[in-house]
């Protein structure tokens, strides 16, 4: 049986080179090696689109690379995408946004002043690489406190922990006239 396609109301692409050289942390990774900058964007944004339940594209320039034919993947569930010789990210991103806005909220994030205003005038929505880190660890921070809180929950021995004292209190109360 084939596995049924989510359906997503809103979608993120995230100009991938724009957003690791924005960040420090990215940044910094990126300059040890070009993987581990990029697979740490990737899996920070599919926390991310797990929490919100936004779908993210991550788009990476390929644009330079003699005889590239671009590539689609799919990893941790968020779609990545090389563009292809003489594409960049920006016009990837446009024509995807382009075809999206009909029936879907989207937002681009990039910090490239020009890109922002062509998304703007075609509908999008835009998200600076500034605004998008401090959002992501917004997120990391909440999946944080709901773990905290589920490992708590799982910790209670008795049902008395778990449920609210004044359901308790009925409780005890119906017991005793039983």
């Amino acid at each position: 049986m084939a596995k049924k396609k989510k359906v997503y109301k809103e979608y993120l692409f995230v100009d991938g080179y724009n957003i690791i050289n924005a960040w420090s942390e990215l940044r910094e990774l990126n300059k040890l090696n070009l993987a581990v900058g990029r697979n740490k964007l990737i899996e920070i944004m599919a926390e991310y689109q797990s929490f919100t339940g936004i779908k993210v594209i991550i788009v990476f320039d390929a644009h330079l690379v003699k005889g590239n034919t671009g590539k689609k993947e799919t990893f941790l569930d968020i779609d990545i995408v090389y563009t292809k010789e003489h594409e960049t990210a920006d016009s990837y991103i446009e024509k995807s946004v382009s075809k999206l806005i009909r029936n879907k909220k989207v937002r681009v994030a990039t910090s490239d002043w020009a890109e922002q205003q062509i998304i703007l005038g075609r509908g999008a929505t835009r998200i600076s690489a500034r605004e998008l880190e401090i959002e992501s660890k917004r997120v990391k921070n909440n999946i944080s406190k709901k773990k905290e809180k589920l490992k708590e929950t799982n910790n209670r021995d008795t049902i008395e922990d778990i449920i609210e004292s004044d359901i308790v209190k009925k409780l005890q109360k119906l017991r005793q006239d039983m």
